[in-house]
């Protein structure tokens, strides 16, 4: 799917600055969001944690870049170090089709 489609289906979650206004509840929503935030990282580069926080500081106003951070990681769109320290996007990314919900 591409990036533009995602932003379409999610554009109630996002403000007129396309940053992240609302974390939706229902799962699917919340892959597409998640998908859209990892769009926002670069492939060729790894992250510190707070690099990573800045980011997502940027894409979204409710405050919350740490649960963002888990969820990109829990759902393996980032992949992190063992003690935390670098961030880097995983090689193959997840689609809505990796959860069955297409």
């Amino acid at each position: 799917m591409e990036n533009e489609q995602i932003t379409q289906k999610i554009r109630y979650f996002l403000d007129d600055s396309g940053r992240l206004a609302v974390y939706p509840a229902k799962f699917k929503k919340r892959i597409l969001v998640l998908i859209y935030l990892a769009s926002k990282f670069n492939a060729q580069r790894s992250y510190t944690e707070n690099e990573v926080n800045e980011l997502l500081q940027e894409w979204h106003v409710f405050d919350d870049w740490a649960m963002l951070r888990r969820e990109l990681c829990d759902y393996h769109f980032l992949r992190r170090s063992n003690d935390g320290t670098n961030y880097w996007l995983e090689e193959q990314q997840p689609t809505l089709e990796s959860f069955r919900l297409s």
